[in-house]
């Protein structure tokens, strides 16, 4: 998509601090993190959110799950626990309509209702 931030960083047009790259999706650390570790992830693919995900496009949730697991283990968060996030929507906290999973862990997370 022409206009995607995370689209453009994928194409190598905007910089990151890449911590994985398969196939088929792409993680790199956020640029405002909210936990010390804080990692997105983003499907190759672009698809605007989870609801987007039909037919075809539905083996995009194993591969970002599967992805979940390698960098989990990768940044030693199997043991001590993490949290994923989907914002999906304007209400529900997307600014880039571009599916991703954030990747947060490092620290004892709360819960911090709205």
């Amino acid at each position: 998509m022409e206009n995607c931030l995370f689209c453009k960083i994928m194409a190598g047009e905007i910089p990151c601090k890449k911590v994985y790259e398969d196939e088929n999706c792409m993680a790199f650390n956020d640029i405002s993190p909210k936990a010390p570790v804080h990692i997105l992830l983003v499907p190759k693919v672009h698809v605007e959110n989870v609801h987007s995900i039909r037919g075809e496009d539905e083996k995009i949730a194993k591969d970002l799950f599967s992805a979940v697991s390698k960098i989990v283990r990768e940044q030693n968060l199997e043991k001590s626990g993490y949290r994923l996030v989907i914002n999906s929507g304007e209400n529900g906290g997307q600014t880039v309509f571009h599916l991703h999973i954030h990747i947060l862990g490092g620290v004892k997370m709360g819960w911090n209702p709205v």
